[in-house]
């Protein structure tokens, strides 16, 4: 009695297919559609998946994504700055800061519509007799105000140190915490301009987060054993400028450095074990004493 031939074995996903290949991890046979180029021979494509699954995603030192390092948030922040930039320019309609000589749109510095509506203003009468101001429940002005410039100059400048701090910050810190940094930051600089300015003075600018990345910078190259001699004579000198030159919010800009530092060495010395948890609470408890000291000053104001 004659034996009958081996049968020669098939894929498992496709089973009209002759295969003397297998998985290298799961030993099941594979066709040439199936295989997966491995370190060491060939993997099915649920192999494949689950080694995807369960590879923990690279983090930077700080406990961010290392997607950080391609600058999408940096530059978002860029074109949201631009974008209310040219928002402002049409709302000025040729109005009056092209006829008070700072060129159309407040090429040069003037006020437009959209800066009057999303500056920080503590209280004040406007011209139609109505009053406004973040007292009167204009709160919003806290947070617009740091995307609004007095001018394409007032904005270039800031854009430029936001594209060479920013880029910086988010590889080390990740999206999510440079991004929070930003809005902590900037929000911050607008409280303590809201706080230590004249009631009736209007403030904008990306300025006030861009201290706040400054002080960032320092503390995150520090913690990072890297040498920060070059960046602290470009802080200086702009610290010098703030001192100096008419029209800066001198609260805005100082406000912006400390809250900056405060949760960088939130997002900075956080502990290992726990530092999602204490870097949320950190952000959080920065966030709630700022509104604190905000309802404070609008009290004042009211009372």
């Amino acid at each position: 009695m004659s034996e009958s031939p081996p049968t020669a074995p098939v894929c498992y996903r496709h089973p009209g297919r002759e295969t003397y290949v297998r998985c290298t991890r799961c030993d099941r046979p594979i066709c040439p559609d199936c295989m997966r180029e491995a370190s060491v021979g060939h993997q099915c494509p649920e192999c494949v998946n689950e080694g995807r699954r369960s590879v923990r995603p690279a983090r930077t030192a700080f406990g961010g994504g290392t997607a950080g390092r391609h600058g999408y948030v940096t530059k978002a922040l860029i074109a949201v700055n631009v974008l209310f930039m040219l928002l402002s320019i049409a709302s000025d309609r040729g109005g009056d800061a092209a006829v008070g000589g700072a060129g159309f749109g407040g090429l040069m510095g003037g006020d437009t519509p959209l800066t009057d509506w999303g500056s920080v203003l503590g209280r004040a009468m406007f011209p139609d007799g109505t009053i406004g101001g973040i007292a009167d429940g204009q709160w919003y002005r806290l947070v617009t105000a740091m995307f609004l410039h007095y001018g394409v100059i007032h904005l270039l400048l800031n854009m430029w140190a936001l594209w060479v701090l920013g880029r910086s910050l988010e590889a080390s810190l990740g999206r999510v915490r440079f991004a929070a940094l930003y809005l902590i930051a900037g929000f911050g600089g607008n409280v303590a301009a809201y706080l230590f300015s004249d009631p009736r003075a209007t403030t904008a600018g990306a300025s006030t987060a861009i201290f706040g990345l400054f002080a960032a910078l320092l503390i995150v190259e520090r913690k990072m054993g890297r040498d920060i001699s070059q960046i602290i004579p470009v802080l200086v000198i702009n610290l010098v400028f703030t001192l100096t030159v008419r029209g800066i919010s001198i609260p805005g800009h100082f406000g912006g450095l400390v809250v900056g530092a405060l949760m960088a060495l939130v997002l900075a010395y956080a502990p290992r074990g726990r530092r999602t948890l204490v870097q949320v609470a950190g952000g959080a408890v920065i966030l709630l004493v700022l509104l604190a000291l905000a309802l404070f000053r609008s009290a004042y104001l009211l009372g």
